[in-house]
């Protein structure tokens, strides 16, 4: 094996000199926010905020956003259509959603307030 040029105290400096700027990239890059693991707000509450935005987003865009599967959304667009908090209407190809926002909430705790309190308070 060839001896290496370098001395000893050169390859020591080098090494940490290699070590140090590792050190400093990795205080440079944002760390990312971990994933709650929980929020205040149900997903239910989350596709109603969606649809009150942008009522004719298709369901995968609604997915996306509220951070479920499709079908997920699909079930919760059936719960919030069946209990009257939502209304679907056909337009063309593509689903249009109107909020019944005078409906209250559901638990008795939140009933003295209505869909649209909760969706002007987000």
């Amino acid at each position: 094996m060839a001896p290496s040029l370098r001395s000893p105290v050169v390859r020591r400096t080098s090494a940490a000199l290699a070590a140090r700027k590792g050190q400093l990239a990795a205080q440079a890059r944002p760390t990312p926010r971990p994933e709650p693991r929980w929020t205040f707000l149900t997903n239910h509450a989350h596709v109603l905020i969606v649809l009150s935005k942008n009522p004719s987003t298709v369901l995968r865009e609604v997915a996306l956003l509220v951070g479920i599967t499709e079908r997920a959304v699909q079930r919760i667009i059936a719960d919030l259509e069946r209990d009257g908090f939502i209304e679907r209407e056909k337009v063309g190809r593509q689903n249009s959603y109107r909020l019944r926002s005078k409906q209250p909430l559901r638990h008795p705790i939140e009933a003295h307030r209505s869909i649209g309190d909760l969706i002007d308070l987000i």
